[in-house]
């Protein structure tokens, strides 16, 4: 078992940036990938990166390529994600999520956090 707790969000002009972190709880973070998501109003909730157990394979959508990126530090129990170059349309509800393997369907992941929002104002 796997809790998630985001934390970072707020609301910030286009062109500014954000740290998201994510803390879990439990000894078996290590051993999943974790991955961040997210949900605008009225759209479906996407895939936005994603990291390997080890944190040596990283992915990312075509959206934010370039702009996040995404981090862990499992002695902490943390993943990061720091979000540059930030665009109103990134406005969203952002979500952590653990997996047993890299990927990016919603499906595979097993354990989500609430969520923490970001707005980006133009």
């Amino acid at each position: 078992q796997v809790q998630l707790v985001e934390s970072g969000g707020g609301l910030v002009q286009a062109g500014g940036s954000l740290r998201l972190s994510c803390a879990a709880s439990g000894r078996a973070f290590s051993t999943y990938a974790m991955g961040w998501f997210r949900q605008a109003p009225g759209k479906e909730r996407e895939f936005v990166a994603g990291i390997s157990w080890s944190g040596g394979t990283t992915y990312y959508a075509d959206s934010v390529k370039g702009r996040f990126i995404i981090s862990r530090d499992n002695a902490k129990n943390t993943v990061n994600l720091l979000m540059t170059g930030l665009k109103p349309e990134d406005t969203a509800l952002y979500y952590c999520a653990a997996s047993r393997g890299l990927v990016t369907a919603m499906r595979a992941y097993d354990f989500w956090g609430q969520g923490t929002q970001v707005t980006v104002s133009s």
